[in-house]
């Protein structure tokens, strides 16, 4: 059975620095045989937000392309889960004051086969709780389309963190065919601690589908602001874990079964049964 991977990172605002660490994780995922690897949200900066604008490429640009090269260089699909692709221009043709979350999928030979933009935003005030209060629609533009692509394991159902607690757009991305969702993720601490596990398997058992949700750890410099949980997890259609990272930066791996989802899909036949 063929290999998938979900990397755990520690992202910061030093572009070199998250360079480094990924393309570390991702070869060594690939010397321990996984054919599709992914990366998790933010995986170009994690830093002060209102910085991110400014940092941003487009995604045929040179931090893009290096890992398209990256992927090619190991002939694997690496699904880049998110990086800050350059927005429009602001007002009287100004540098841009918002990038869209985009998630970017390479092929073996490095072209960039589908790439999607995060359509549900992390607008939040959780500091009642203790938490934090964190606006990404201030300096980030939402997406419109839902994105799946084909790979020899199946096809890829892509979706960005935030996007994980809207089972609709989980449930389009399976109707157009997908088999294995993506959910790169920069959970804090306090939703993820509560919400991660439940939502990620919760989303598996519904859509009957592999789900590969690799993930930011740990404290970002970026002001004291987030903590990310972490717990990069792989989760087959029956919502069972197959894989799932500890505290710190790595990377889980686990064997899917390309036929899982269909057997399931006839055991427990949803599409069939669904009324609304």
């Amino acid at each position: 059975m063929p290999l998938v991977a979900a990397v755990q990172l520690n992202g910061s605002a030093d572009l070199e620095r998250n360079w480094s660490q990924v393309a570390g994780l991702v070869r060594a995922a690939a010397r321990a045989g996984a054919t599709l690897i992914a990366t998790p949200e933010a995986t170009d900066y994690l830093g002060p937000h209102d910085q991110k604008a400014a940092l941003a490429e487009p995604i045929t640009g040179p931090r893009a392309r290096r890992y398209g090269a990256l992927a090619a260089e190991l002939g694997v699909h690496l699904l880049v889960g998110s990086v800050a692709e350059r927005g429009p221009d602001g007002p009287d043709g100004g540098p841009p004051t918002h990038s869209y979350n985009t998630s970017l999928l390479f092929g073996p030979d490095g072209r960039l086969v589908a790439h999607y933009r995060k359509i549900h935003l992390f607008d939040v005030d959780l500091r009642a709780q203790g938490g934090v209060r964190f606006l990404e629609s201030e300096r980030t533009l939402p997406g419109r389309e839902l994105v799946v692509a084909d790979t020899p394991l199946g096809r890829l159902g892509l979706s960005v963190c935030y996007d994980l607690r809207f089972p609709e757009l989980y449930r389009g991305l399976v109707d157009r065919g997908a088999t294995i969702l993506t959910v790169p993720s920069a959970f804090t601490l306090m939703t993820g601690k509560d919400h991660w596990h439940t939502l990620l398997r919760a989303r598996a058992i519904e859509c009957q589908a592999h789900l590969l949700a690799p993930a930011q750890w740990g404290p970002h410099d970026d002001g004291g602001l987030r903590r990310s949980y972490g717990h990069a997890l792989i989760i087959d259609p029956w919502g069972t874990v197959l894989a799932e990272c500890g505290d710190g930066p790595g990377f889980c791996i686990a064997p899917i079964d390309l036929d899982k989802a269909a057997q399931v899909r006839a055991e427990v036949p949803l599409a069939k049964h669904r009324v609304l």
